[in-house]
């Protein structure tokens, strides 16, 4: 849209001019129509990095020229779950892109203290990656894996590239299963080994569910080795079917890998990509304009690997 409002600036806020924004499995569910928003129009996306160009009265650590990216998702910071730390479950939270407007325009209003500064050589890249890369490094610090044991991450869509970046750098090994044969081999690529080469009732102490898809998750439980930890990460509204006899007497523990908590999550994952050359832009493959944003949209399912959305003139602006 062409004639969407400048966003205003409140005392706690900074306006970020983006420079770009990665697709998301919940970006296309909305899009789909499978996920409610509470208005059309609507602005779409989460995963966001730019540039700060105007700071409310209020906001002391944030200034003009600093490079960001966005924690996309705001706790209210006070409830129960907020004051024990786990702030992935406040029933409060704002979560952009769904229950507020996203971050795919040009300038957009955020909360000051969810705007996070990066490096400046950081590569685009990257930036535009931390924010589902911090879902990785928690579903795979929730999986218990240590170095040395195997993991199975099932589904090798954007998320499930992360997980396997976030698999190795935890030390692990990782196997990667997906029907979908351009995604296999990327992640075969990337690092990841393939279950073909085990027997087929070879099971793990980690696996990690990132498709959503019912059917997957039956296949996970079933590759979950005895004593083992399944970490659900996709998120689906049909049910799947779930074999309570193979659950107890393997003694699984079956956990839902909801983003991520305020602020460590965040802090962790900047911190790591500091200190290691992990380079998680490795999983963009396909990137498109503002202008072709449709484009982006119908093609992302299909796509082996991460879409995202580069607003160049933007870029241009910011330096």
């Amino acid at each position: 849209m062409d004639d969407w409002p400048e966003p205003s600036c409140g005392p706690d806020e900074v306006i970020v001019t983006i420079q770009g924004v990665g697709l998301c499995g919940s970006d296309l569910a909305v899009v789909s129509g499978n996920r409610e928003v509470p208005a059309l129009p609507w602005v779409l996306g989460h995963e966001a990095c730019g540039v700060i160009v105007a700071t409310g009265d209020d906001v002391a650590h944030r200034f003009p020229g600093q490079r960001v990216v966005v924690e996309p998702n705001y706790p209210c910071l006070a409830c129960g779950f907020c004051r024990s730390g786990v702030t992935a479950g406040c029933r409060n939270r704002r979560a952009v892109g769904i229950s507020e407007p996203g971050l795919l325009a040009e300038r957009v209003a955020v909360p000051a203290r969810f705007t996070w500064p990066v490096p400046e050589t950081w590569d685009v890249t990257d930036v535009v990656c931390v924010e589902p890369f911090t879902v990785a490094l928690n579903a795979v610090r929730m999986s218990g894996l240590t170095a040395g044991d195997t993991c199975l991450v099932v589904g090798a869509g954007s998320q499930g590239l992360l997980v396997l970046l976030a698999v190795l750098h935890a030390g692990g090994v990782p196997f990667v299963v997906d029907p979908h044969v351009g995604r296999s081999e990327l992640a075969f690529q990337m690092g990841a080994q393939d279950p073909a080469v085990l027997p087929p009732d070879a099971t793990f102490p980690a696996v990690i569910e990132t498709s959503g898809a019912p059917e997957a998750f039956e296949h996970a439980l079933e590759r979950t080795a005895p004593g083992g930890t399944l970490i659900a990460v996709g998120q689906s509204t049909r049910p799947a079917g779930i074999s309570t006899f193979l659950l107890v007497q393997r003694r699984l523990t079956v956990r839902g890998c909801l983003i991520y908590d305020h602020p460590a999550g965040f802090a962790h994952t900047i911190a790591t990509l500091g200190e290691h050359d992990l380079r998680p832009g490795r999983v963009l493959r396909e990137r498109f304009d503002l202008a072709q944003a449709p484009k982006a949209f119908a093609q992302a399912a299909d796509i082996a690997g991460k879409t995202w959305i580069s607003l160049p003139r933007n870029e241009e602006m910011a330096r």
